[in-house]
């Protein structure tokens, strides 16, 4: 029998062919505010922000909406053209990918520093690319500081506007030039709002400020779509993990593509990195987020900001992909971070990377590691994740890849699907309770119960007694309804509701 081909999707492109929409590239050298402007283009907290240098390294992508016209934007990291150094000759690289997908490029300056270098450096490169070019000169926060940047016109540019990213001074003015560049810019089909970038009027805010501020408050709306929802456009997948686990290198072998930078330095990823993915005729997009720590050994601002927003992507996805290092093995880490999917309701699919290192590339001598015992040590680590099926790949090689992606389509379909009341009832018909392990005064009679959502499945149980029930009732009970039902990598959830209490509330 011939083997099975699998061919690997190919990601959704950001050309303006492809998305209908034209993309503008925001570009300059580090610290010149390009994260705070994309910020406030979009109207986001998509990029992090922050007064150390470098932060952004991957590519960001948002919307622009202006005047009933939207693009496409970009956001690239700090640039110094001709350094050697691996993480911004990898910028560079990613920058120039940016460029190339471009209708039209905006090159940021600080208003308030001398022009360097790398400025006329980048504005050099830029101009061959002939393509439109617009010069920001930010950081300038009032109409008496916009004849000191007339001073940046030296760098040959034609269409130069003086800004305040944080505070919206100008922002608009920048934006009618660009859009004016942009004659295939498509109307919005649905009335949205223009954002507004008016000092005063609160925007500021909301997305200009360069410090934690940036993180949404506790309780304010999450920056995507929360869980539970049934009908769904997209499945968002979240990798998640320790530093240096293999995370980045796995978004670029799903995609096939060097969507994000990878390096042997713990830390490379800050912002999260999304692609999308068409596979077998639905939409998945894949977000890279940054490696998760301990308080305690994060020390810079964009790190702690990093660790943050990796959560807050992780809670608004749908599956999650824990990454474990085989070499390594389960750690103390790994299981808190592996808690954090688990708690929030994400279904979970548990990847154990770099298994030729424990297998056909070992270099130590020990015997290839053997998968079902290694399986058995990570199912005794990781208890609370029993749902959550087990896969062994090679990022770097592109082995076992194929098969992050089946499981995510068999995990997503799970985590939406619907028990009807009566295939619950007969299913409680079934159930022989007293196997259930519950001290006799913690045992509660259910009298029927029903999905009251999905997305992780969520059940009300009608009982005689208004308690919560005990751990291993529930455990118990979710065993019995994954034996029935499936419910595969996803956790499930019960609320309780004493009939009685039912009856008063009537």
């Amino acid at each position: 029998m011939p083997k099975k081909q699998h061919r690997r999707p190919n990601p959704l492109p950001h050309t303006e062919e492809a998305t209908g929409m034209p993309l503008v590239a925001i570009c300059g050298r580090p610290n010149v505010g390009k994260s705070t402007l994309f910020n406030r283009l979009t109207g986001t907290r998509r990029s992090i922000v922050g007064d150390e240098p470098g932060i952004t390294r991957d590519r960001i992508y948002g919307e622009v909406h202006w005047a009933g016209r939207v693009a496409r934007v970009v956001d690239t990291g700090g640039i110094v053209p001709d350094d050697d150094a691996l993480i911004p000759s990898e910028i560079f690289t990613q920058a120039r990918t940016a460029f190339e997908q471009a209708s039209a490029i905006i090159l940021v300056v600080d208003g308030r520093t001398e022009l360097a270098a790398p400025d006329r450096d980048l504005a050099q490169l830029l101009r061959r690319l002939g393509k439109p070019l617009f010069l920001a000169v930010n950081k300038i926060d009032t109409a008496q500081q916009d004849a000191a940047a007339e001073n940046l016109r030296q760098l040959g540019l034609p269409h130069l506007t003086a800004i305040s990213a944080e505070h919206g001074h100008n922002v608009g003015d920048l934006l009618d030039e660009v859009f004016a560049a942009l004659p295939h810019a498509p109307v919005e089909e649905a009335a949205a709002e223009t954002l507004d970038l008016v000092p005063g009027s609160g925007a500021e805010d909301r997305f200009g400020s360069e410090s934690e501020d940036e993180l949404p408050a506790e309780g304010e709306a999450a920056p995507h779509r929360t869980h539970g929802e049934y009908e769904q456009r997209e499945t968002r997948v979240a990798i998640i993990g320790r530093p240096n686990v293999g995370k980045s290198t796995l978004l670029n072998a799903l995609t096939g593509t060097a969507r994000a930078i990878v390096s042997p330095i713990a830390g490379t990823t800050r912002d999260a990195v999304d692609e999308v993915l068409a596979y077998n005729g639905k939409q998945l997009r894949i977000i890279d987020t940054a490696g998760i720590r301990r308080k305690g050994k994060t020390n810079l601002l964009a790190e702690k900001l990093s660790v943050v927003m990796a959560r807050r992507h992780l809670e608004a996805a749908d599956v999650s992909l824990l990454i474990l290092d085989a070499v390594e093995g389960v750690t103390a880490s790994d299981a808190t971070i592996g808690g954090y999917a688990h708690e929030s309701g994400r279904s979970v699919i548990v990847v154990v990377n770099k298994w030729d290192l424990v297998t056909t590339a070992r270099t130590d001598g020990k015997p290839h590691a053997d998968r079902k015992l290694y399986e058995e040590q990570v199912r005794d680590h990781l208890k609370y994740l029993d749902y959550a099926p087990v896969l062994f790949i090679s990022a770097v090689e592109g082995k076992g890849v194929h098969r992050v992606l089946e499981a995510i389509e068999r995990v997503a379909a799970e985590r939406r699907k619907r028990i009807t009341t009566g295939q619950m009832n007969r299913f409680l018909e079934k159930v022989d309770f007293e196997r259930a392990t519950v001290p006799m005064n913690k045992r509660v009679r259910i009298f029927y119960m029903t999905q009251a959502a999905v997305a992780p499945p969520t059940f009300v149980l009608f009982t005689n007694r208004d308690v919560d029930l005990h751990f291993s009732y529930q455990r118990f009970l979710t065993n019995q309804i994954r034996e029935a039902f499936g419910f595969e990598g996803s956790p499930i959830w019960f609320k309780v509701r004493a009939r009685n209490a039912e009856e008063k509330e009537r």
